[in-house]
């Protein structure tokens, strides 16, 4: 009889969390790494950690290229490809663009796994890929110790309407397109701690395309744009604070949570990537006086294909988040306002 596979994000070594090296980390990489400057079309680079690089074409054109891969998250092969996707594809919605294309990056241990269980995980993306309207034209694959999906996505964009995280003005109001609890949802997951209701949760945040931001970058008052992931929100927002040479003062009560979120952080489910986060980062956030960890937690927990965050006008930010919502994300909600000065402030 031949024996069963292993569970997918029992293979993952390092905690199938898709997190990010820290902030500090990057940046100390980065300081010490070629730059490429001296590119005069190279519109965004790795200057202020965006989400993706953006090459001017022409006078109409950019094209906005980035990639994005982890371990598994969850067990359903189909589910794991879809969220991968949908993660990959986010960072050429976060700069305003209109994804064209996609390479597949694909590493399986393929003395472990199927044929059957690594064709799910590529069809899930896939599925996604065309649900943006877009094909997977191609790709690489290897033979790894652990499995990893992801994709290059190429995407074009006006080079006028290019959305970068440093174009935040003073006075500004930060909307959240989606829910915060991904990574909390994903170690109730991992801890058995979560029911079907949590699981369907966790899928439909995590497979919601952030199409929305094409729309965004063609809307007045709009001023700039990141999608919260591996950092979580403080971590972007931080971010975001820096980039535009000001501060952003986040109202940690109007932060949207995910269905059930709230409770399984206030029984102590966490992610130890929030912890880390907080360790990297920690130093450019002010909270409240007597501000519980488990909050804490929520504003550093990582957010795999989390939502947008934000940069608009005062004037626009009705019209704007009702256009949000409209486009299916009923958890949108001000979070916030850029202000003078620096850093991250809660309140």
């Amino acid at each position: 009889m031949t024996a069963p596979e292993p569970r997918l994000t029992s293979l993952a070594h390092g905690g199938g969390c898709g997190c990010k090296l820290s902030p500090g980390v990057l940046r100390d990489i980065l300081s010490k790494t070629p730059q490429a400057a001296a590119f005069a079309n190279l519109m965004v680079g790795t200057e202020t950690s965006d989400d993706a690089a953006v090459w001017r074409l022409n006078d109409q054109q950019a094209l906005v290229a980035t990639t994005d891969f982890f371990m598994p998250v969850v067990d359903d092969p189909f589910d794991f490809g879809r969220i991968a996707a949908t993660n990959a594809l986010s960072d050429v919605y976060a700069m305003g663009g209109r994804p064209i294309f996609a390479l597949a990056l694909v590493g399986m241990p393929v003395n472990v796994l199927s044929t059957e269980t690594i064709g799910r995980i590529l069809a899930g993306g896939a599925s996604v890929c065309a649900e943006a309207g877009i094909p997977v034209a191609g790709g690489h694959s290897i033979d790894s110790v652990e499995p990893i999906y992801g994709l290059v996505a190429l995407g074009l964009v006006h080079p006028d309407r290019v959305l970068t995280n440093r174009g935040a003005h003073a006075g500004d109001v930060l909307i959240l397109t989606k829910g915060l609890g991904v990574g909390v949802l994903s170690a109730a997951l991992k801890q058995e701690r979560l029911d079907s209701a949590g699981y369907a949760t966790l899928i439909a945040s995590t497979t919601r395309l952030n199409a929305i931001g094409a729309d965004l970058a063609e809307t007045e008052g709009v001023h700039a744009m990141t999608d919260v992931t591996g950092f979580g929100l403080l971590g972007h927002a931080l971010e975001m604070a820096r980039g535009s040479g000001l501060g952003v003062e986040l109202d940690a009560a109007a932060a949207p949570l995910l269905e059930g979120v709230g409770t399984l952080a206030r029984d102590g489910v966490r992610t130890g990537a929030s912890g880390r986060n907080w360790s990297s980062y920690g130093e450019g956030v002010v909270l409240p006086a007597g501000f519980e960890d488990w909050r804490r937690d929520l504003l550093t927990d990582p957010q795999t294909s989390g939502g947008l965050l934000v940069a608009v006008s005062a004037e626009a930010a009705d019209a704007v988040l009702a256009t949000i919502r409209a486009a299916g994300f009923d958890r949108a909600a001000v979070v916030g306002r850029v202000i003078q000065g620096s850093g991250v402030r809660v309140v």
